[in-house]
């Protein structure tokens, strides 16, 4: 019986439970139907922590109504939320405006907007608010806008830094440094991909250099990963970088001739070049490259000769100990290629069709395969324009960054390549989202984090907040002593072909524990998926350790070191130094150990500044203007649950900080009252207080109470030293039998 009893009031139980439960899912939606019922008013939130409740829908409607009403920028408690017009608004970034942001007492009253997350950064770096150096973090998915609103950024400090009249001269001509880096770095960097029409192709921290007035006087760049490969493979669909089609459309006839490059050719590297784009513009890109100091001349005689590289084609040997032979059209190519990169013809094939092993202390040379060849141009492609764009990256510096002793404080635009999901992901795309995924760790650090222990600390009654900490998928990608990157560093220093297959092994047997990898058995590829915060990625293995290697071979070193070009010749002049090791063996420096140092660095960089985020949506995947569709965004907002966190942590913390102005007040103003109201006191009630004195003499103890201590014949000496706060529920628990506030004044014992 009693067995019976237990179990019906667990049953009990498990009902009052379930109804509770309904009670507050129907009290949820209710809410959320009041709050969406005044469907007129949804687009003046401008802020996000007012919306009541806080869920994906109820912040969609507002996103879409103020999308709908061309409001494009919304705050989310720290974070400026950012909606991608896809079109021209020119008003919105106007020089009026920025006068108008940055001359305002108060920024923050005005409608959201990027200039002010510019000018709060501005302002801390005036007021030398600690950490005084400030970062701003552009992130969203590609197309979402973090190039144009990089660039806004970096127009808004040019301009505000030049408004002064102190060092004019020298301010102007950094600004339009500063200015003409972008559409440089944009031509060489950025190319048309499937999502976006001016994708950013590899990641850059600009650092912009401020002296004592906060004058910009200075400012350097730092680039991550880019996207070599693109020179020579472009998936369907996408292009190359933006320069060889500027080159192609923009360039005269005169050019045309001096380049070899007659306007009815094709060229296999240049997919959908029918098609036109604004960043096509050769115009804008020359006229700041001449701005910077930069011959172009020779820089666009390098990149024709590449053009003509990707048309020329190998066919099989006659006979099998002789090299490749070059197909009919493939000779004349090759020739006009030799003389654009000014290197010697023969030794230019010869590059491409033998290779030299060592056997021992001799030299053999083996003929490559069809296949073989093909990769060698590739990678004699691939390596000259790296080389190109870096030397472009240390010229700009070289022009725009100015002197330690001349600069005290920076201000940081970090813009990075959204995560990345495509059909077929490889090592760029492992990268990538492995930096995206160090930049979502660092967002919820810093502000979640931090907010809990202070809540902590602070001795709040507070509930932690559940966030998806990505900690285990970071430790599946760079972690030690086994992760996807020590293991493919391990298969990259072993001198052995490569094998995809082998490889998906030995990541399942070394790896399985983690919960953050899995594979497909039924899957004919080689490859793993692994659990971002973003979402579910499945990685191809096949060609990812060769990629890793990123192996150059010494021929072609040697034959651009014979350039008659200057630059070309320059590029490689350490070539062999940096190539061998003290044993004449390669040393194996990979590419993800790089890129992992350089991402390593940045964090550094930014752990040590002010952050402030900036999250660019993209509000479609087609790219129309003033398109909203829900689907696209909500699927945004899954990845980032964090979001919706942030939102009502940030609504919390602001309540918390009212208290504590509200407590500064009162404590400030009670130290003036008091002596006022002792004063009146005494005053109304001079003979009742006479009276008291003659009757307890000096036993009155009346220190902390509203009555002075006072002897016969001298002067009133105020005891009432505490506030009324210090005894006030800052930090509320739930008490029984316990006197509070101006009541505790009243009964305490001194």
């Amino acid at each position: 019986m009693v067995f019976i009893n237990c179990i019906m009031q667990v049953h009990g139980l498990k009902d009052r439970t379930q109804d509770l439960r309904k009670s507050l899912n129907d009290s949820l939606e209710g809410d959320i139907r009041d709050f969406l019922i005044n469907e007129a008013e949804l687009h003046t939130y401008d802020d996000l922590t007012k919306v009541n409740p806080v869920t994906p829908s109820t912040v969609l409607k507002c996103l879409q109504a103020r999308y709908s009403a061309k409001v494009f920028y919304t705050h989310a408690g720290c974070t400026l939320v950012a909606l991608n017009p896809f079109q021209p608004i020119p008003h919105l970034y106007s020089l009026d405006v920025m006068r108008e942001y940055h001359t305002a007492p108060q920024p923050q009253e005005f409608k959201p907007h990027i200039f002010i997350v510019a000018e709060e950064a501005y302002r801390n770096v005036q007021g030398q608010v600690e950490p005084i150096n400030q970062s701003l973090v552009v992130s969203g998915e590609s197309g979402a806008g973090k190039t144009w609103t990089s660039r806004c950024l970096m127009k808004y400090y040019a301009t505000v830094a030049a408004s002064s009249q102190k060092c004019q001269d020298t301010v102007e001509k950094i600004e339009r440094r500063v200015l003409d880096s972008n559409p440089v770095m944009e031509a060489f960097g950025n190319a048309c991909t499937l999502r976006n029409s001016n994708s950013s192709r590899f990641g850059k921290y600009i650092q912009l250099q401020l002296n004592g007035s906060q004058l910009l006087v200075g400012a350097s760049v730092q680039t991550y990963l880019l996207e070599k490969t693109r020179v020579a493979f472009q998936a369907p669909t996408e292009r190359n970088f933006h320069i060889f089609y500027q080159m192609m459309k923009g360039a005269t006839e005169k050019q045309r001739l001096e380049w070899m490059l007659p306007s009815e050719q094709d060229f296999a590297w240049l997919p959908h070049a029918e098609k036109t784009l604004e960043e096509d513009c050769l115009r804008e890109t020359v006229e700041a490259m001449i701005n910077l100091g930069i011959d172009e001349r020779k820089r666009t005689q390098i990149l024709a000769g590449l053009l003509q590289l990707g048309n020329v084609y190998f066919s099989p040997a006659s006979e099998e100990a002789q090299p490749c032979d070059l197909d009919g059209h493939s000779k004349g190519l090759m020739c006009f290629s030799a003389d654009l990169l000014q290197v010697p013809l023969d030794e230019l094939q010869s590059c491409l069709t033998v290779r030299t092993l060592l056997a021992g202390k001799q030299s053999v040379l083996k003929p490559c395969s069809q296949s073989e060849c093909g990769v060698r141009r590739d990678c004699l492609a691939k390596v000259i324009y790296a080389q190109l764009f870096d030397w472009l990256v240390t010229f700009i510096n070289n022009s725009m960054c100015a002197d330690s002793s001349m600069w005290c404080n920076f201000i940081g635009l970090l813009d990075v390549y959204g995560f990345e999901c495509f059909l077929l992901n490889n090592l760029e795309q492992l990268c990538i989202n492995y930096a995206n995924e160090k930049l979502q760790q660092h967002f919820v650090a810093h502000y979640l984090k931090a907010q809990q222990e202070e809540y902590v600390t602070e001795g709040l009654q507070w509930s932690f907040i559940r966030y998806q900490d990505n900690q285990g998928c970071l430790d599946l990608i760079e972690g030690s002593p086994s992760s996807i990157f020590s293991l493919l560093n391990e298969e990259c220093r072993l001198n052995r072909a490569s094998d995809a297959k082998q490889f998906r092994v030995r990541l399942q047997k070394e790896l399985s524990d983690n919960a953050s990898i899995s594979w497909d058995k039924l899957s004919k590829e080689p490859h793993f998926t692994v659990a971002h915060y973003a979402g579910n990625v499945s990685y191809q293995v096949e060609g990812m350790m060769e990629k890793n290697k990123d192996p150059v071979p010494p021929e072609i070193i040697s034959v651009l070191q014979k350039s008659q070009d200057s630059l070309l010749h320059s590029l490689f002049a350490d070539g062999d130094r940096e190539s061998e090791g003290s044993r004449g063996h390669s040393k194996v420096v990979t590419v993800v150990s790089k890129f992992k140092n350089s991402l390593e660095s940045l964090m550094k960089i930014l752990h040590s500044t002010t952050p402030h985020y900036t999250r660019c949506i993209k509000p479609n995947p087609d790219c129309r203007p003033l398109t909203f569709k829900k689907e696209e965004i909500y699927s945004v907002f899954n990845s980032m649950c964090v979001f919706f966190t942030g939102v009502r942590s940030w609504l919390v913390r602001r309540e918390i900080k009212r208290w504590h102005k509200a407590a500064s007040i009162i404590q400030t103003t009670w130290r003036r009252w008091r002596v006022s109201i002792v004063l009146i006191f005494i005053f109304i009630n001079k003979d009742v207080v006479q009276d008291l004195i003659l009757s307890f003499g000096n036993r009155l103890d009346c220190e902390d109470s509203f009555i002075p201590r006072m002897k016969a014949g001298g002067s009133i000496k105020m005891h009432l030293q505490r506030s009324p706060l210090l005894y006030a529920d800052m930090h509320p628990v739930h008490k029984t039998d316990v006197v509070t506030g101006f009541n505790q004044i009243l009964l305490e014992r001194t």
